[in-house]
């Protein structure tokens, strides 16, 4: 069976930035719900879908395709006030029944200390929250007593001490809305840990440790906003308003991370659920907790679905793969099953809010990528965020995300975490030499990054110690040049090598071009990655690394590098990634002071300067510029 494409036409009056509106939004749920059906089991308790096992096995992930398409199932059944096909709510009912009848051939694995049906218990409870009055108060008595049973195998249970949390959270106070057995203070507790998570600025670390990535975005600011809808009057008034504001906070960042054709920012695990990122957008229209107009939302959230849904997701068969566009393994992780893209159903969140509500009437209204250059300094995860209008790319700078455990615990590098650098338009090498700067070992092989030391983020500019502290990096930058500054304290024998950005293609390999101390690969449709050295380099060789298969964005892909047989104690390397024909890769300079503060000149003039002996305190904020450097 193959799910007919969604071919709405667009409605340039309501939308004029992406065409999409409600509708499309409806249309595309249908479309991921039917795809599904060829793959239920008999009894409609699990959807076995195509593609390799998670380490929990084929058993847990049938559960997964129930409970992640339930939770769409639910926002388009309660999005409607009911009013789809009664199939789709008999085939959940039907589901819930099998799943969770313990004699039943389809029966669902249980709910164990630290396993992954906790995982997919969270969104059962949410489910049936969200669908209440269609469903859940339709269910036979028997039924609604063994889902309780089945979900009560959280009360008393172990969990990883992670974003798994939140799912105790919901899960009990699900239970506790349904007059169920549950533990007060087991939600209490699980709330009071996500306090002790926060970072400040809207940021959490996801557990101990410094792990910043999107589960902001699909977890720990959305289920505090959900765990408030099921717990009504139970839910402390202070404790929904500390989450709100912190939601609120987050959402002047979170809107910064979509380029102009939609694309997020391409960093961090489980990226595989893909438009997942754009849940809290509507978590924070949904709560009041937003400060983007309605119609900017829209534009932000209608982007990112049309982006992929352009790129061929969902596929042929209505199925979201593992992978981005086409699909792609190594964006996964060993918990990653064959439904674990349907966490993207957090996507639809947005239905829940009715048809005559300001995000789903109000005209598009651009996103800050479609109106100016942005720069922004975000001391808690350690990263800087710039995004050009003239090509709409997002790049993000990282002196501060590893997702190592913390001391002394190691743990191997991640190359969607442990890069410099993460972008809207591109994807790292998996694995590869792009946006890191390795000492090799005699037989060639590159030192991890390891744990990152943040030094500080100011405007402009953000540092960081790593490799066991043997490379000191700062980073300054400006719209789509970055300048980085490397103190190294290696032997003087080492070969040092770096890369610049990845750019990948489906259609042809880039077009590479190298020169002295300078290499540069260029993607068909002027996408542009390039790496200069401007202190350092003098007599390093240029060259650029080809590859196959091992990018999420192209099956072709290439990296500017440049490599020297010894190391000096000082490199300077002006790294660029642009679509914009008018940016300049010539004319940036560095000159060193004799107390080692470097002096960078961008290509338009601006001049900044990066003191030595960074170690004893933060990044400085940057002085004024001398007259006449623009």
């Amino acid at each position: 069976m193959t799910a007919p494409p969604v071919s709405l036409p667009d409605d340039p009056t309501l939308s004029p930035l992406t065409g999409w509106t409600r509708a499309h939004w409806e249309a595309l749920a249908d479309r991921l719900l039917d795809g599904l059906v060829p793959y239920a089991t008999p009894g409609l308790a699990q959807y076995r879908l195509p593609g390799p096992p998670s380490h929990s096995g084929p058993w847990s992930d049938g559960l997964e395709g129930f409970a992640r398409s339930f939770l769409l199932a639910a926002f388009r059944i309660a999005g409607s006030d009911g009013r789809v096909g009664p199939a789709l709510i008999e085939r959940y009912a039907a589901g819930l029944d099998a799943g969770t009848d313990p004699h039943h051939a389809e029966h669902w694995p249980p709910i164990t200390d630290r396993a992954q049906p906790m995982v997919e218990a969270a969104s059962v409870a949410l489910a049936l929250h969200e669908s209440r009055a269609w469903l859940w108060d339709h269910l036979d008595d028997g039924v609604r007593q063994r889902v309780c049973a089945w979900l009560g195998g959280f009360v008393g249970a172990d969990v990883n001490d992670s974003n798994w949390r939140l799912f105790q959270v919901i899960t009990e106070e699900f239970l506790a809305s349904a007059g169920a057995p549950h533990s007060r203070a087991e939600i209490d507790a699980g709330l009071a840990r996500l306090d002790d998570w926060y970072r400040g600025g809207g940021w959490y670390t996801d557990g101990d440790g410094r792990k910043f990535d999107y589960y902001n975005a699909w977890a720990l600011h959305l289920y505090p906003v959900l765990w408030a809808r099921i717990a009504g009057p139970r839910a402390d008034p202070a404790t929904v308003a500390r989450h709100r504001a912190r939601l609120r906070e987050f959402l002047t960042v979170h809107q910064h991370f979509f380029g102009s054709d939609g694309a997020p920012v391409h960093q961090g695990r489980s990226l595989t659920y893909r438009f997942a990122a754009t849940a809290p957008l509507w978590a924070g229209a949904l709560a009041d907790a937003t400060p983007l107009p309605p119609g900017r939302t829209r534009r932000l959230a209608s982007g990112a679905l049309k982006h992929f849904t352009e790129r061929g997701v969902p596929d042929e068969r209505g199925l979201l793969s593992l992978g981005w566009y086409r699909p792609f393994l190594p964006v996964t992780q060993r918990y990653s099953g064959p439904a674990s893209p349907y966490w993207a159903s957090k996507a639809f969140l947005g239905l829940l809010l009715p048809a005559d509500h300001p995000v789903w009437t109000a005209p598009e209204e651009p996103a800050p990528v479609d109106t100016r250059d942005v720069g922004l300094a975000l001391p808690a995860p350690g990263w800087l965020l710039q995004s050009t209008t003239a090509d709409g790319i997002v790049r993000l700078v990282n002196h501060g995300s590893d997702r190592l455990p913390p001391p002394p615990a190691t743990d191997d590098d991640s190359p969607h975490y442990a890069r410099f650098a993460y972008s809207s338009a591109t994807a790292p090498e998996t694995p590869g030499v792009d946006n890191h700067l390795a000492l090799l070992a005699p037989d060639g092989t590159p030192s991890p990054r390891g744990r990152i030391h943040p030094l500080g983020t100011a405007a402009g500019r953000a540092g960081s110690r790593a490799q066991d502290g043997r490379v000191e990096t700062v980073s300054v930058v400006r719209g789509a040049w970055e300048v980085r500054v490397h103190r190294l304290d290696v032997p003087p024998d080492t070969p040092v090598r770096e890369g610049g950005w990845a750019v990948a293609d489906d259609a042809a390999p880039p077009d590479v071009r190298t020169g002295p101390g300078r290499a540069v690969a260029r993607r068909a449709d002027g996408l542009t990655s390039a790496l200069v050295g401007l202190h350092g380099w003098d007599d390093a060789e240029a060259s650029a690394v080809r590859a196959t298969g091992t990018n999420a964005v192209g099956h072709h892909s290439a990296t500017p590098v440049l490599q020297l047989p010894g190391p000096r104690p000082l490199l300077v390397t002006l790294v660029v990634l642009s679509a914009d024909s008018r940016t300049a890769l010539t004319g940036a300079s560095a000159t060193v002071a004799a107390d080692g503060t470097v002096e960078v000149r961008f290509p338009d003039g601006t001049v900044e300067r990066v003191p030595a002996g960074l170690s004893d305190g933060p990044v400085p904020s940057p002085g004024p510029a001398p007259a006449g450097t623009g």
